[in-house]
């Protein structure tokens, strides 16, 4: 079996996905309350923005990967409105069952599916926008996962990657010692997990930076990609085109 990482730890392939859910199971009740700390409320900018570039209208099809507790399958199913339909989807159970509890008690009623990106159980050319929205850096094979996303895609569809980046080198010191310093503190504080949000920080830096991630979006099928940089970096927001 091959290796691969978490965070900055080396790991067989087969025990990522099991590690990557211990994670988010930790997490997953505090979830979006550390989201909210961590990045200041900049988390729901980032999500807006999405949603805007998106271009989603009444009648679309999304899927959301990675939709955790539903902020983005919230926000699509209102601009595709009742002739158009969201899977909300994730690989974590806890995470998908937290999510579709806040979609539930605010009157919202979406098909909920546990999957993994790399195996989506969906014929092709069945969406017209999918979105996975801070999910890509945890996935072991990120160049399946993308081409999985492609194949379900319809011709002129659009694939969202809304994901934590390299940041802008001014910034790079002061955001390394609060990834490294404070993130795992307010980890323990919030969620009483520490070592979530330490996997948090080696995580983001183990990812793709954004013309890298811009070239296996292409290699996956899509035939133009934009990059969108968000607080200097921190976010980018790249934007697939299947021709």
């Amino acid at each position: 079996m091959s290796d691969t990482h978490f965070g900055f730890k080396t790991v067989d392939e087969g025990q990522k996905a099991r590690m990557v859910r211990g994670v988010f199971d930790s997490v997953a009740s505090r979830y979006d309350v550390m989201n909210d700390l961590m990045s200041m409320g900049l988390h729901r900018v980032w999500k807006a923005y999405t949603l805007a570039v998106s271009g989603a209208r009444e009648g679309h099809q999304v899927l959301d990967i990675a939709g955790g507790t539903g902020d983005l399958s919230r926000a699509f199913a209102r601009k595709v409105g009742a002739t158009g339909g969201v899977v909300h989807t994730d690989i974590n159970e806890a995470m998908l069952h937290t999510g579709r509890d806040r979609l539930v008690d605010e009157g919202l009623v979406l098909p909920t599916v546990i999957c993994d990106a790399e195996k989506l159980p969906f014929p092709a050319e069945r969406f017209d926008i999918v979105s996975v929205a801070f999910g890509l850096r945890n996935m072991t094979h990120k160049d399946v996962a993308l081409a999985e996303m492609c194949r379900v895609l319809k011709p002129g569809g659009k694939l969202l990657v809304l994901e934590f980046s390299k940041v802008a080198a001014p910034l790079g010191k002061v955001y390394d010692w609060y990834s490294f310093n404070v993130l795992p503190r307010l980890g323990q504080l919030v969620t009483g997990d520490a070592d979530s949000y330490r996997y948090l920080a080696e995580s983001i830096r183990m990812h793709p930076p954004q013309a890298e991630l811009k070239a296996m979006m292409k290699s996956a099928g899509f035939g133009h990609v934009d990059v969108h940089n968000l607080s200097a970096g921190v976010v980018a927001l790249h934007v697939g085109l299947k021709c």
